[in-house]
């Protein structure tokens, strides 16, 4: 799968970029801000894990946005669940610190949903 990561901290992104491409997948978006990915996204991507808390705002809209084109995400945040707008709250929500297992399984999980 094509995979969308935005993260504003340097080493959690290629962290998070090792560990999709060891789990197979490719990294098709690696944005550290809104406005990096308004300007680099020219197709939608299968999978995005998002920060929730960027430089220039929260990734609720682009998650809302991408839920409409049928994209499956992740947030991946030092936020609190509780936080997420009630639109999102079913959102798949992984806490920091991951694991990357924790990352594993939701491209697996996906993986199997994209298969289908």
């Amino acid at each position: 799968m094509r995979i969308l990561i935005l993260e504003d901290d340097p080493l959690i992104a290629l962290d998070m970029q090792l560990i999709v491409e060891s789990c197979g997948h490719e990294v098709a978006h690696l944005c550290s801000s809104l406005e990096d990915l308004r300007a680099s996204m020219d197709d939608a991507p299968d999978f995005a894990f998002l920060d929730i808390d960027l430089p220039d705002g929260k990734s609720y809209e682009l998650a809302a946005k991408l839920e409409t084109l049928g994209v499956a995400f992740a947030f991946v945040s030092g936020s609190r669940r509780g936080e997420l707008p009630d639109n999102l709250r079913h959102a798949r929500f992984i806490p920091k610190p991951y694991s990357q297992a924790a990352i594993c399984d939701s491209l697996s999980a996906e993986r199997r949903r994209f298969a289908n």
